[in-house]
């Protein structure tokens, strides 16, 4: 009997809604910001756009000094032709929610043609907004000096 209510426990506490309900709210503080990511690759400045709240702002630390833009001047920089290939990918990323409020914090590599050009970590500050998220800020640091992958 102790055994059944031991198990019974176990399985309880491993299959409840809350349990499956963590990675989908991940999953879904996590999409803007790879669909900010895929308008970058595309170098679709409405695209990046798109998953950002406006007025929102960016600012990327590069040799310990902020350069800091909105979301509407990065898209422009970004979404330029260019015959040159960049994707950006995080790994790890941590997500925290509390309500309507989110932040995710990563590792990344960001790539030019095939090749890392720098990495450091994505800070994102996420709101949802009618039920939906959307990237509030971004920052992160950068360095060219990134361990091989």
């Amino acid at each position: 009997m102790q055994l059944a209510f031991f198990f019974g426990t176990i399985l309880a506490v491993n299959f409840s809604p809350r349990g499956f309900a963590q990675p989908a709210q991940e999953q879904a503080v996590l999409a803007p910001i790879h669909a900010m990511f895929d308008g970058m690759a595309k170098r679709d400045a409405a695209a990046i756009k798109a998953p950002t709240l406006p007025g929102g702002t960016m600012v990327l630390m590069r040799d310990g000094k902020p350069t800091q833009m909105t979301f509407e001047a990065f898209a422009e920089r970004v979404g330029k032709p260019s015959p040159k290939q960049i994707e950006e990918r995080i790994h790890d990323p941590l997500v925290k929610i509390d309500n309507d409020l989110a932040v995710v914090w990563a590792p990344f590599d960001f790539l030019v043609d095939g090749k890392v050009d720098h990495c450091g970590t994505d800070l994102f500050n996420m709101v949802r907004v009618d039920g939906k998220w959307t990237i509030a800020s971004v920052a992160d640091t950068g360095t060219a000096t990134c361990s091989a992958k």
